[in-house]
């Protein structure tokens, strides 16, 4: 990775499902002089370190929901950055997450007591609306989250870098016009993909389902990821071309789309 390059490494492709193939929920965006950690599963520290990027790093981690396997390995990641050599030459996290998180990382600080506890000026908690679009800038990268159909916690994130690349996660989301809205024009859509064609589950999407979200949001490219084991052997891009004629991939651990 050049000085000046940047990166969307998909550290975890899999689910709640315990996998040899696939990590829980977390994807890696390498910017010259950030790194945006979008969901930590269980496992995902361990995935970091395998494409050599340390937790001292990290500078924004962006939580689209609560669900274990999305968000299990932040009492890790802060417990691992209270390892002295860490925590000394550490620069700010930024937590951004949905107004439920506060309860959420209160419970968790209840259950560990001061082993995750950081310093406020070292983890910096922005609360973001989960009845609403909210948009907030970075030096980096600009940010807009919109709720999503999943849980009442659950976000997905529009990201726009410099010279105007966008990028989206739907994080765990059912079709909505909401998410399609926040897709819309995006040069790479990151849908989540839990089953295949014939066997909907509420909440989550199929093939032909996020198909239909990036022909209606107008996106450039079409990735998809969150696997159960039901995908396994299955055709998920057929149905999925049948509603979106542009470039579809189906995410593995560690594919890396240089941007």
């Amino acid at each position: 990775m050049t000085k000046n390059s940047a990166q969307l490494i998909f550290l975890g492709t899999g689910t709640s499902v315990p996998s040899v193939d696939r990590a829980s929920p977390a994807i890696l965006l390498k910017l010259p002089e950030t790194n945006v950690l979008i969901d930590l599963g269980p496992g995902t520290l361990r995935q970091l370190a395998k494409v050599s990027v340390p937790i001292t790093e990290i500078d924004y981690i962006l939580l689209t929901h609560l669900h274990p396997d999305h968000s299990a390995d932040l009492a890790p990641f802060l417990f691992a950055t209270k390892y002295p050599p860490y925590l000394n030459n550490r620069r700010p996290i930024h937590l951004l997450a949905g107004t439920e998180f506060e309860l959420f990382y209160k419970r968790l600080k209840n259950l560990y007591g001061h082993w995750i506890a950081l310093p406020p000026d070292l983890l910096r908690y922005i609360s973001l609306p989960q009845d609403r679009p909210k948009e907030k800038g970075f030096p980096s990268f600009l940010l807009e989250s919109r709720p999503v159909a999943h849980t009442s916690s659950s976000l997905g994130y529009r990201i726009t870098l410099p010279k105007r690349k966008v990028l989206v996660f739907s994080g765990d989301s059912d079709y909505s016009t909401a998410l399609v809205e926040l897709a819309r024009k995006a040069d790479l859509l990151v849908l989540e993909c839990s089953f295949p064609e014939g066997e909907k589950v509420d909440g989550h999407l199929t093939p032909s389902l996020a198909g239909r979200i990036a022909r209606e949001a107008g996106v450039k490219q079409l990735l998809l990821t969150h696997f159960y084991p039901e995908c396994q052997d299955q055709d998920l891009i057929g149905p999925c071309a049948l509603e979106y004629r542009g470039k579809i991939l189906l995410a593995g651990d560690f594919l890396t789309i240089p941007l």
